[in-house]
């Protein structure tokens, strides 16, 4: 055999991972090789592989007789949509994609070059965990991981993906990441698993209910997207990177706009009720606005009274924050106001412009929300808006009272923009408790007690909650036709696309966390 032959008989065994069998194990599973899931995510024929040679070092517990090609990680650079991105997928079929020493070298190696370009990393998670014939020097690889996640934080997209067991110690590196998708019944991410839950307190839970995708993205919102199949997933991953600069010194990229800039949309002269009180979808609202009817929503089953996501208005890319009026009537609490705090500071990471579709009633009330801690809770999207230099423009839909008004990005938090429609009610509080408490007296002493209360209420209603007395005092820049809304929008932001703003240096910008 030539040298020539050995190199590609070399690339030949790396290439098949840990053989047919476990391929075909992976196949049943209803799960994609790492291999196979790398080159999904590239634009064909761009993926250059890394350390693919790389081999580990350890003699303990007959390690030393284990081949594991290519250190069970796939790790590389390609281009998606023909910008540079970065990879590691960890390879199930090679001792279970455990992690040790090398096999965390070459994820850093991947880190620090990404770091190092300014390009976003994408991991593909699929893990028994830490190999523990490795001991603490599997440990020591994940700390080196976690911090290259830290440092990076901020500064490039961290994308990951679960697409298997991330169990352990091996969550927190996809918790330090901007995003997470999981793929339904086919991963799962837990601290501690099943069993030794069962041992420490009695607990019987399944891994499925544990950490499967529908529970980190419904009831613990760690995870952001959950995806129908590995094929989905590359595909929603590619399509979040679309709307994503590579680092923060760029701006996301502008697409081609096919839609209409100037559309009058009459549709949204008739969306909001008369009855203030009656529901309505602001994610019809959303797609109206939307290029094309596009809204790329992140969290969609987490905190549902908060909507978060992207759309492009004029091509580029705009993070939305609006209140959902059909859950909980659109208000603030714990889930919301975390959810909400942490994609506003995304958005300001990567110069993103922000849109807030504002509709709510207030904070919600109880004894959960307070023990639960809403003020500390409330205050991070406090925090967030008035950190962030991006443009933010504020769309008042209907209701806006007392503290939430403030919550979801007034003038006073650094609003560039205030729009309101006609059906805006700005107010301290909502008539009906506003007139109770302003109007006790003339209420009690009055003949027609309901009948006062009738009276003094619209009496507040066509006073105060309306969007001109907010307009008269500056609050709000312009009240306007629904159906203008979308080249309002273009417009504003088109205004915005040169903004410049900055914070008194800190040594540590990011409090609350």
């Amino acid at each position: 055999m030539n040298k020539l032959e050995e190199l590609r008989q070399r690339k030949a065994t790396i290439q098949m991972g840990g053989g047919e069998k476990r391929i075909a194990s992976q196949h049943e599973k209803g799960k994609l090789t790492a291999r196979e899931r790398v080159n999904l995510l590239f634009d064909e024929g761009t993926f250059v592989e890394m350390d693919a040679f790389i081999k580990h070092r350890c003699v303990n517990f007959g390690m030393e007789k284990v081949d594991a090609p290519g250190e069970g990680v796939v790790t590389g650079y390609g281009q998606v949509d023909g910008r540079l991105v970065y990879v590691y997928a960890q390879d199930f079929t090679v001792v279970g994609g455990s992690l040790g020493e090398m096999h965390a070298k070459k994820i850093c190696k991947v880190q620090d070059m990404a770091l190092k370009m300014g390009a976003p990393v994408v991991a593909l998670n699929d893990s028994g965990g830490a190999r523990i014939q490795e001991g603490v020097d599997a440990l020591s690889g994940y700390g080196h991981i976690f911090y290259r996640n830290t440092i990076s934080s901020g500064v490039i997209p961290q994308i990951s993906a679960i697409m298997g067991p991330c169990a352990g110690g091996a969550v927190y590196s996809p918790a330090l990441t901007d995003f997470i998708f999981m793929v339904d019944k086919t991963s799962q991410m837990f601290i501690t698993g099943p069993q030794v839950i069962k041992t420490v307190t009695g607990e019987e839970v399944s891994a499925e209910a544990l950490g499967g995708a529908m529970t980190h993205n419904k009831t613990s919102g760690v995870a952001h997207f959950i995806s129908q199949n590995d094929e989905a997933c590359i595909a929603e991953i590619r399509q979040l990177l679309s709307f994503l600069p590579s680092n923060n010194m760029e701006t996301p990229p502008v697409f081609d706009v096919e839609d209409d800039i100037n559309k009058i949309i009459p549709e949204l002269d008739e969306i909001v009720p008369e009855n203030p009180n009656k529901p309505y979808d602001m994610k019809k609202v959303i797609e109206l606005l939307a290029d094309n009817g596009d809204f790329f929503e992140v969290q969609p089953y987490y905190a549902q009274n908060m909507i978060t996501g992207f759309v492009r208005i004029n091509g580029g890319s705009v993070g939305i924050i609006a209140n959902q009026p059909k859950v909980l009537a659109g208000c603030l609490d714990i889930n919301a106001s975390d959810k909400a705090g942490r994609f506003i500071r995304t958005c300001d990471c990567f110069n993103i412009p922000v849109l807030n579709l504002v509709d709510v009633p207030g904070f919600l009330p109880g004894t959960s929300q307070e023990y639960g801690g809403i003020i500390r809770h409330g205050a991070k999207m406090l925090y967030a808006y008035s950190e962030a230099t991006v443009p933010k423009i504020t769309l008042i839909v209907r209701k806006a009272y007392g503290g939430a008004y403030i919550g979801m990005c007034n003038k006073e938090l650094g609003a560039d923009v205030v729009l309101a429609w006609p059906s805006a009610e700005i107010a301290v509080m909502g008539p009906e408790g506003a007139a109770n408490i302003i109007f006790k007296n003339e209420i009690g002493k009055s003949e027609d007690p309901q009948g006062t209360r009738t009276e003094k209420i619209e009496e507040y209603k066509s006073e105060f909650a309306t969007p001109y007395k907010a307009a008269e005092r500056g609050f709000v820049d312009d009240v306007i036709e629904p159906s203008v809304t979308r080249p309002r929008l273009v417009d504003a932001l088109n205004m915005l696309q040169s903004k410049r703003e900055t914070r008194p240096p800190k040594k540590h910008g990011n409090l609350p966390v």
